[in-house]
């Protein structure tokens, strides 16, 4: 009885096991989550290098075959000898500093200025009420039209095209940082004075902290309004910048060199854009860990 009873004890275990082995090979193979996004990444940035490339190439083969007048569209290889004869001369060099230090200037000038005004409103409902509309005219306003006047004011040298940028973004930053205070949960505002908090410390533990999220969020509209009013102050009247030498390109029809000064700027963009990302997740990830 006891040798029946061991073997079939054996048989069920045996069994058991058999179909735990089954099941685990049925079962389907979970994929790392990670390199799942990796690989879509790297699918991603193949995509748009190999458009980059078919753009540019049939750029310069409609070009030489004449379906594109190459007077008016100039074409790559010519864009680029000509980009690299201004390279040389360290004038091409030298006014891509003068452009993207007076963006970046202009951007962060008017990103901290506009997340302190915006943040203000909160301390007293009634200063909200009043300036608030002020800064929905200013909004509204088309604040380039104001270039010459700031320009005239300031002269024309880097700090006229730093105030163009900076005119352009703080408005913006203002109303995001404004409309993060308004969203602020008023029943935490609440406990946070009955666990003996003061204002300020409500200030800098609960507002503060749930605005942050849309003040990041303007970053990516100021960089390209900040770049867009430093170029225009350089189109009115400036010594240096990529503004400055498109409008003189243009000026003695100098098409290819009108060109270089598109390119440039749209390489210059890309570049402080994917800065301005890189800023974010950084912000992102500071406001989550606190």
């Amino acid at each position: 009885m006891e040798t029946d009873a061991t073997i079939l004890k054996s048989a069920v275990i045996e069994n058991v096991l058999i179909k735990k082995r089954e099941r685990t090979a049925e079962a389907p193979v979970v994929q790392d989550e990670e390199e799942k996004e990796r690989r879509e990444r790297r699918f991603v940035l193949l995509g748009r290098l190999l458009l980059t490339l078919l753009a540019v190439a049939g750029w310069e083969i409609f070009t030489r075959i004449g379906w594109l007048d190459s007077y008016y569209w100039s074409s790559p290889f010519t864009i680029a000898r000509t980009a690299w004869s201004e390279a040389a001369e360290h004038q091409l060099v030298s006014d891509m500093l003068y452009t993207s230090c007076s963006t970046i200037f202009g951007f962060i000038a008017g990103t901290a200025v506009g997340a302190l005004l915006g943040l203000s409103f909160w301390w007293s409902k009634r200063y909200a009420l009043i300036s608030e509309p002020f800064l929905i005219v200013l909004n509204a306003m088309p604040k380039l039209a104001l270039a010459p006047i700031i320009v005239i004011l300031l002269g024309i040298g880097f700090f006229s095209k730093v105030a163009l940028a900076f005119a352009l973004t703080v408005v913006v930053t203002a109303l995001s940082a404004h409309a993060g205070v308004k969203s602020v949960d008023p029943d935490m505002e609440k406990l946070m004075y009955s666990l003996g908090a003061k204002r300020r410390q409500v200030f800098a533990k609960v507002v503060v902290p749930w605005s942050m999220p849309w003040i990041i969020s303007s970053l990516r509209i100021n960089i390209a309004l900040a770049l867009a009013g430093a170029i225009v102050g350089e189109f009115i009247a400036s010594s240096r910048g990529v503004g400055r030498m498109i409008m003189y390109a243009g000026t003695i029809l100098d098409i290819d060199l009108v060109w270089v000064g598109v390119v440039v700027l749209s390489v210059l963009s890309i570049v402080m854009y994917w800065g301005v990302v890189a800023l974010e997740r950084w912000l992102s990830r500071g406001f989550v860990k606190r």
